[in-house]
């Protein structure tokens, strides 16, 4: 009998590996960083081996520390920040450009000429998302532009496009595999989530080929086989989903109206809607919640781009903490009498505003504001902007008949250690907080999906019932409270977002 499940987490700012059990359990984790680069105002990129050498080597670490062997593993699943972009040379597999992040506005502007010739509409209608530099299509037409004859390489079929998942699954499989899942794909403006396949019109208006593209297949399915010298043999690769999509799944939020959210480097909300794709009225997203045996489950999603980069920020970027976990004593001893204000709109605002053009700004400041109100008008920040998406989902969610979201978010993701963090977030969404025994949902998710495929985890209703609470958050603030903090966090953004 096989004893792992080996889940790869490519995340924005680090690259991880865990061993599950088949129980679900944790046996072993490696984690690596790696750096960011900010060559320009608005610009974010990743060396594109970066992301490979880190995943590798965390793999490799994280099979030594449980003394595991490639036999004792049953299967690879994937997870991977989204919208991230590469395009590599398919003889070579070198990347013929740093990797551009999900947080890249360099194609704000042509974004916003689609937008101007009335293009949104119908791309809206295909995607489920917005014209907006935050997804992959609009990247690859710029790396295209601007590396000098990538465009008629591209035309040749000399070159190849994924998101990060399918740029790890080559290099696995020794570029014998170039595939993604429908929850990746979902998220690049050139797939039609309703008919599942890539769109022509939608190639077409970005101008990428369609020969760059990955095969789309389910979210669990067999996507190869890891090269036998990586890892000491042979091991199936049977799950990939985008690292929202697997939060969800290892959430086990598999019934429509159920909610996650999870707080990373971004904070990202999702709403099972079942085999209903959910057009907003709010300003959010819809998209593939996950798609097994061929049938796609839909969910309204919200964008944060910044939740834990706050925090990051406080520590980086102003030096007010040497360490993320500071933040928390430091918002604990913050005056209740001063109402300051973050609005992290570093690289502009998400849902439910999709401004990519506003910065961010701090409001309410005086002589007496000090460290202590600065990391707590942080922290709260994330409270504040998921209570919008919350707003935002349960109204379309109950315009479309939903039967009302449910009342209870489950939570996942690094913040979601702070305790103060939980409990502010629910006193100001005035709801439940649902935290889990296993919070690393994301590679859960990605592991469940491979142990799926590979026929060592049950059926999802089965997994579900293996969800186990850590602690519930229930509201404590009184609602006069709430609700002028709500509408002190409503004020300033109306401020900072007015023409």
């Amino acid at each position: 009998m096989t004893s792992y499940i080996l889940a790869i987490d490519q995340g924005t700012t680090s690259s991880r590996a865990i061993l599950f059990r088949p129980d679900t359990g944790i046996a072993a984790q490696a984690q690596r960083e790696f750096p960011q680069h900010f060559p320009a105002s608005g610009w974010v990129e990743h060396e594109a081996h970066d992301l490979w050498d880190t995943t590798l080597a965390t793999c490799r670490a994280a099979m030594e520390q449980a003394g595991a062997r490639a036999a004792d593993i049953a299967a690879i699943g994937i997870t991977n920040q989204r919208e991230t972009t590469v395009v590599w040379d398919r003889k070579t597999g070198a990347a013929i450009y740093r990797a551009i992040v999900w947080q890249d506005r360099r194609t704000a502007g042509f974004c916003a000429r689609l937008k101007a010739e009335g293009h949104e509409p119908m791309v809206s209608a295909r995607t489920g998302l917005i014209l907006d530099p935050y997804f992959s299509g609009t990247k690859i037409g710029w790396i295209l532009d601007n590396v000098p004859g990538a465009r008629a390489r591209a035309e040749r079929g000399d070159l190849a496009f994924g998101t990060v998942d399918s740029w790890l699954l080559w290099h696995l499989t020794g570029g014998t595999v170039h595939a993604t899942d429908a929850t990746n794909a979902a998220r690049t403006l050139l797939f039609n989530i309703h008919t599942g396949e890539w769109d022509d019109e939608l190639l077409a208006l970005l101008r990428v080929p369609r020969s760059m593209l990955p095969e789309v297949k389910d979210s669990s399915a067999d996507f190869g086989t890891a090269r036998p010298e990586l890892l000491g043999g042979s091991i199936r690769i049977c799950g990939i989903a985008g690292d929202q999509q697997a939060a969800t799944v290892g959430q086990a939020c598999f019934q429509p109206g159920m909610i996650k959210s999870t707080y990373g480097t971004g904070c990202f909300a999702l709403l099972n809607t079942g085999t209903t794709a959910v057009t907003s009225k709010n300003k959010l997203l819809t998209t593939i919640a996950y798609q097994l045996d061929g049938k796609r489950t839909y969910a309204l999603e919200g964008s944060i781009f910044v939740a834990g980069a706050a925090v990051q920020w406080l520590r980086d970027g102003l030096g007010i903490i040497k360490a993320s976990a500071e933040s928390e004593a430091l918002a604990e001893a913050a005056d209740p009498a001063q109402h300051v204000y973050l609005v992290p709109a570093f690289v502009g605002l998400g849902a439910p505003h999709w401004n990519p053009d506003v910065r961010g700004a701090l409001f309410g400041l005086t002589r007496g504001t000090g460290r202590e109100e600065i990391a707590l008008a942080a922290l709260e920040s994330v409270c504040y902007q998921t209570a919008d998406l919350l707003d935002a989902m349960r109204a379309d969610w109950a315009q479309a008949g939903g039967n009302g979201a449910k009342t209870v978010l489950r939570v996942d993701g690094g913040m979601v250690a702070s305790n103060f963090a939980m409990q502010r977030l629910s006193d100001l969404l005035a709801a439940p907080v649902d935290r889990p025994v296993v919070r690393e949902t994301t590679a859960l998710g990605a592991a469940y999906l491979a142990g799926l495929h590979a026929g060592v985890l049950p059926k999802p209703q089965r997994f579900a019932d293996r969800w186990r609470l850590d602690r519930r958050f229930t509201p404590t603030m009184e609602p006069a409270l709430r609700e002028t903090k709500l509408a002190g966090w409503r004020d300033v953004v109306r401020r900072l977002t007015m023409p």
